[in-house]
């Protein structure tokens, strides 16, 4: 798709989705799921949690930090429940939000938007924040989806380690299988912490990733959807 200044504020990276492809000895995952062990939930939440917990405390140690103090005393408990139950809670499948369409019954035919959908997930590499907006749209096949719902697909794949290429690919996929259509957008606009905080030290650029299918990939469709998402209306 050609894009030109005039349509997006932003500059926008596509996501090359054939370098998702499994080239790897494991057949069982591909490069856009997420690298878990076949192990990975065979110990419960609880007992993830004692173990992080006991870690954590090893390194608090390590890093010379008191833990008879007030107020580090419970920091390595609360850190444990951070990660399992909000921060990567998106890696247990059983986690997964269920989605219900409903008939599009006004017989609606303009494209959906859903904007400025804010998430939270954590770099891979350093696991440290990334914070960002999620833009979405599409366009019915006969079917819409509950606009919460496109806010509860957007947390659970964020809510786990992340690269913001492989968030983009796993949101992208999900919502053309779950709505049945091609015809999905997506442009995902994120601050790395990674970059912010360390190294760098960058605290003005943003990350830009985006998906277009089936209807999207036309100019002209891709030019409205930028056009709407730009457009302040409040």
């Amino acid at each position: 798709m050609a894009k030109n200044s005039s349509d997006s504020d932003f500059e926008i990276i596509q996501i090359d989705q054939n370098q998702y492809d499994d080239d790897s000895d494991n057949n069982n995952i591909t490069d856009i799921d997420t690298p878990l062990r076949n192990d990975a939930f065979d110990i419960s939440d609880d007992e993830k949690i004692q173990k992080i917990k006991y870690h954590f405390e090893k390194i608090m140690s390590i890093l010379g930090l008191d833990l008879n103090d007030d107020s580090l005393k419970d920091s390595p408990l609360r850190v444990a429940k951070m990660y399992v139950n909000e921060m990567c809670s998106g890696l247990n499948p059983k986690n997964k939000p269920s989605v219900s369409l409903f008939s599009n019954k006004y017989d609606y035919d303009k494209m959906i938007v859903e904007k400025d959908i804010k998430f939270y997930s954590n770099c891979e590499h350093h696991f440290l924040p990334i914070i960002g907006k999620a833009h979405i749209a599409y366009i019915s096949n006969g079917n819409v989806i509950g606009l919460s719902k496109m806010h509860r697909i957007v947390n659970y794949f964020s809510k786990r380690p992340q690269v913001q290429e492989r968030l983009t690919v796993q949101i992208f996929n999900e919502l053309k299988d779950v709505l049945k259509t091609e015809d999905v957008a997506l442009i995902i606009d994120a601050d790395h912490l990674c970059v912010a905080s360390r190294g760098i030290k960058d605290i003005t650029s943003s990350t830009i990733t985006y998906e277009a299918g089936g209807k999207f990939q036309k100019d002209s469709k891709w030019a409205e959807f930028l056009s709407i998402i730009n457009t302040k209306l409040k």
